[in-house]
């Protein structure tokens, strides 16, 4: 495997009126293809706090045992390794308890990286941290988000070419939504707003491509519109029932060529993969889980290979 060209670093790549040439080494067409370089946050300075709905609820019920949490990290690293993905790590720092979630602080597209616009205060650290990582790798930034709130969890490649953008008002506002749509409309991208409601966080907690035409759902909590969308596209839906996408079972990391990292509580997902021949690392996620997000939420992906 070759490693990626390096290009200048730059704050701002976007090309203003669209035709952003795409980069040469990194980044990917689509959210399927094979995986060759993730980037995830260290659960070094990992806290339980207040992030979400789901979060609080095991807050008070049940809060995370951050050993254990730690240690279900190394082991979902480990799962990466074991695929040939090479793993590149935000460097930890101590003001930055939920670091650990590295979907959230940028979005990586085939133009370079996108800052995101954290809506928690004790998040948005993260985002200057992420700069500091793309110009460590010498990944150029597509462009910082401005107007308004926007999370990575919330940028969804469903095929080449193509964004479901998740706005829940808590965490992605409508006008970083907006933005981020607008910028890639400009590229020729289609765009399609999600407005979901902000009980469910993100978009990838109910949305997640598998394979090409192959898409994870939870029909229970997702928009009909966005169903039925998906379908007219061509895409088979595989249903993940409501009570598992809670415990974070839809929020999985398709690794391409039929691979995938999941949460071992997701069984109903996990079977209909392993019927369809996909060989899967089932990871017990349980604890590291209660802090807020799942397996999706803690990867970026730098490069994907459609070869």
């Amino acid at each position: 495997m070759n490693a990626p060209l390096r290009e200048p670093f730059s704050l701002r790549r976007r090309n203003l009126s669209g035709g952003t040439k795409p980069l040469t080494g990194w980044g990917f067409a689509n959210e399927t293809d094979r995986l060759t370089d993730v980037l995830l946050g260290s659960p070094a300075n990992l806290r339980h706090l207040s992030t979400s709905s789901l979060s609080r609820k095991h807050l008070r019920e049940a809060p995370c045992n951050i050993q254990v949490a730690q240690s279900q990290h190394a082991e979902m690293v480990a799962a990466y390794e074991h695929f040939g993905v090479k793993v590149h790590m935000h460097a930890p720092e101590s003001e930055l308890p939920m670091q650990v979630y590295a979907r959230d602080s940028s979005v990586m597209t085939p133009y370079g990286a996108i800052i995101t616009a954290m809506a928690q205060w004790w998040r948005r650290g993260e985002n200057y941290a992420a700069i500091r990582s793309y110009e460590k790798l010498g990944i150029p930034i597509y462009d910082m988000v401005t107007a308004g709130t926007f999370e990575g969890g919330d940028f969804n490649v469903i095929e080449e070419g193509c964004v479901l953008i998740g706005c829940g008002g808590a965490r992605t506002q409508e006008e970083g939504a907006r933005q981020v749509a607008g910028w890639f409309e400009a590229e020729g991208w289609e765009t399609r707003i999600a407005f979901i409601d902000e009980y469910y966080v993100h978009i990838d907690l109910m949305v997640v491509p598998i394979a090409p035409k192959l898409t994870a759902v939870c029909l229970t909590c997702t928009e009909p519109g966005i169903v039925e969308w998906l379908r007219a596209k061509g895409h088979e839906i595989i249903d993940v029932p409501f009570q598992d996408t809670m415990a974070l079972g839809c929020n999985f990391m398709s690794l391409g060529g039929d691979r995938v990292i999941a949460p071992k509580s997701s069984q109903a997902l996990i079977g209909q993969l392993r019927a369809r021949g996909f060989e899967v690392a089932d990871i017990d996620m349980s604890e590291i889980s209660k802090t807020g997000g799942g397996i999706h939420c803690m990867a970026q992906a730098l490069r994907r290979d459609a070869a």
